[in-house]
C-alpha cells in the first residue's frame, strides 16, 4: 500500500538518510588525522565535518588540525571512496521499504553534498535509482553554494515544479539541516543512522527542524 503524504513533494539528503555512509566516512577521516598526529574520534569528525563538501569540508578539517592537509589525504580518501563504490554500503534501516511505499505520483528528489556519481552508484547498489527519475542533485555540481546554504534544496524544488514551502525535507546532519530550515521547507531531522548518537536529535532541534524522527516508521507518521 502507498503511504499517505500531506506534502506535495519530498526531498531527501542522501548520506546518513538513505545510506549508512556517514559513520564509515567519518571514521576513515578520524583514523587518518589521528595517524598524522591529530587525535580525532569519529564523533569529533561528525561534529565538525559532517554534511560539508568540497572546499568547505577541507577548510573545516584544516581549521581543526591548524595546518594544511598533507597531499596524501586526498589519495587516502580516493582509496576509501573506490572501495565503497565497488563494494556498496548498506541502507539506513527502513529506507528502501519507505521509498518503495511512496505513491508513484509523488514528486521526490535527492539533494546531497555528494557527487552525482557517488549517489547514483549507491542507488544502483540499493536497487532504488529508478524511484527518483533522474531528480538527483549535488551541492557541488548543480549550485554555486553548497550546504549549509539552502540552494541545492531550492534547486531541487524548482526541478520538481513544487513550491519549497510545500516540500518536506529529510536531513540528518546539522549542516544540512541548517540549509534545509533556511529554504522554507518543512524539515524532519532524521536520527535513524548509526552515526546519530546521544544528543543528536537535540542538536537538530536547536537548529529549528520542525520534527524529529528516529526511524522511518516515525517519518511515515509525521508525513501522513
Amino acid at each position: 500500500m502507498s503511504l499517505p503524504i500531506r506534502f506535495d513533494a519530498l526531498i531527501f539528503d542522501f548520506d546518513g538518510v538513505l545510506l549508512e555512509s556517514e559513520y564509515a566516512g567519518n571514521r576513515q577521516v578520524a583514523e587518518y588525522l589521528t595517524g598524522i598526529g591529530h587525535p580525532t574520534t569519529p564523533e569529533d569528525a561528525m561534529t565538525h565535518f559532517m554534511g560539508l563538501s568540497g572546499h568547505d569540508f577541507l577548510g573545516a578539517i584544516e581549521r581543526w588540525i591548524g595546518r594544511p592537509l598533507p597531499d596524501d589525504f586526498h589519495e587516502a580518501r580516493a582509496v576509501e571512496d573506490r572501495r565503497a563504490l565497488e563494494e556498496g554500503i548498506e541502507a539506513v534501516i527502513g529506507a528502501v521499504a519507505f521509498i518503495r511505499a511512496l505513491p508513484e505520483s509523488l514528486p521526490r528528489a535527492i539533494a546531497s553534498s555528494s557527487s552525482t556519481r557517488w549517489i547514483t552508484t549507491h542507488l544502483d547498489h540499493l536497487g532504488i535509482r529508478d524511484a527518483f527519475g533522474g531528480k538527483i542533485f549535488s551541492g557541488r555540481e548543480h549550485v554555486k553554494r553548497g550546504k549549509p546554504a539552502p540552494d541545492v534544496y531550492l534547486h531541487a524544488a524548482d526541478a520538481l515544479g513544487v513550491d519549497i514551502v510545500r516540500c518536506a525535507i529529510l536531513e540528518d546532519s546539522p549542516v544540512g539541516a541548517t540549509g534545509a530550515v533556511a529554504s522554507g521547507a518543512h524539515v524532519i531531522g532524521l536520527c535513524a543512522g548509526s552515526h546519530c548518537g546521544v544528543g543528536h536529535d537535540e542538536r537538530l532541534r536547536a537548529i529549528g527542524v520542525h520534527d524529529i524522527a528516529h526511524d522511518f516508521g516515525e517519518v511515515a507518521r509525521l508525513l501522513a
